[in-house]
Formats: structure tokens, sequence, C-alpha cells
């Protein structure tokens, strides 16, 4: 039997860690975890297109396809000036293994 392998990754909010554990799939997005869990108003309200910019993290340590920016996320994000690999939509990215021992940084906007 293929026991799934807990993902376990630290989300920062306004300076407070909070370590986040969960599992493949879990939620449809990085954004829905976040907005769930911690409670975050006026957060993915969109929806989880990639369009509105209201679920912005920095991001450290994601590996593997999740690293990659696809879709409305690249324009989303230089509409508002940022360039930076780090810094994505939370809604683009999927609960994968790709984010164990990753580092998100909610950004205050």
């Amino acid at each position: 039997m293929h026991m799934e392998k807990t993902i376990n990754f630290t989300v920062i909010e306004n300076g407070i860690q909070i370590p986040i554990a969960t599992r493949h799939g879990s939620y449809p997005s990085l954004m829905y975890l976040l907005k769930e869990e911690l409670q975050l108003e006026s957060f993915g309200e969109c929806g989880g297109v990639g369009r509105c910019a209201t679920c912005v993290v920095t991001t450290k340590g994601i590996s593997g396809n999740s690293a990659l920016k696809d879709r409305n996320e690249p324009v989303t994000l230089s509409k508002l000036g940022f360039h930076e690999a780090a810094i994505r939509l939370s809604c683009q990215i999927h609960i994968t293994a790709d984010l164990n021992g990753a580092e998100i940084r909610i950004l205050e906007l």
C-alpha cells in the first residue's frame, strides 16, 4: 500500500512563523490552504485564476514543476512590477511534494 508522505513547510505572516503539515492535493492550490488555515481576509479574491494578485507570496525552497510560472501568473505579476522569480501568486502553486521544506512569506500589498 502506497503511503502518502506529509508535506511540511513554513508560512510567515506578519513576521510570525507558522508550520504547515498537509498532504498532496489536500487543497486546489496553496492560496486555498493559506486562506482557510490562516483565515486571511481579502486574500485570493479572484478565486484562483491568477488575475487579481491578492494572494502574492515570496517563496524559498520550492522545487520541481512548482517553481515554474505559467498561464496568467507572469503577466499579472509584471503589471504590478514584480519580476523576481521568488515572487509568486499562491493560487498558481499546487500542493505537492515540491513544497516540502519550503518557506512561504505572505506579502502585504
